[in-house]
């Protein structure tokens, strides 16, 4: 539970009294604080691992779930998350995802930043005096 923002924990903790009689068990609050994620629009952290790791490139172009799914994965690094085991790459994964959980949670807009396009420049030809010069220097260091 320690890795539940405290918000999460009182909407988790909220939810478990208003929905049942008793007290909740621990794994109930665990339930509970993971369905405090879906009235912000948040994915679990397993949906979310998911997500981010069957998405194709460009990534900042695909449809996310929530844009902290596209920003945990990026911080997880892409070529992590496709390389390694779920045992060595969910932790790291989960680890983002919550920080920015708890930052949606305290109220903050997230947002998936633009594609980035490459710079286009025009290709202008060299002048013919110097494809020609190019051409004599070429031969010359390729003894033609």
């Amino acid at each position: 539970m320690r890795d539940y923002p405290v918000e999460q924990l009182l909407r988790g903790a909220r939810h478990a009294i208003e929905h049942n009689e008793y007290l909740p068990t621990l794994n109930r609050m665990h339930e509970c604080c993971q369905a405090g994620l879906a009235e912000f629009g948040l994915p679990s952290t397993r949906d979310a691992y998911v997500e981010a790791c069957n998405a194709r490139s460009p990534k900042s172009a695909q449809r996310w779930s929530h844009p902290a799914v596209y920003l945990a994965g990026r911080d997880s690094e892409w070529f992590f998350l496709a390389n390694n085991a779920e045992q060595k790459a969910l932790p790291v994964f989960e680890r983002h995802y919550k920080e920015y959980c708890a930052r949606v949670m305290r109220g903050e807009a997230l947002t998936v930043p633009p594609e980035q396009a490459l710079e286009h420049h025009e290709a202008e030809p060299l002048p013919v005096e110097e494809q020609l010069e190019q051409l004599r220097k070429l031969r010359e260091e390729t003894g033609l």
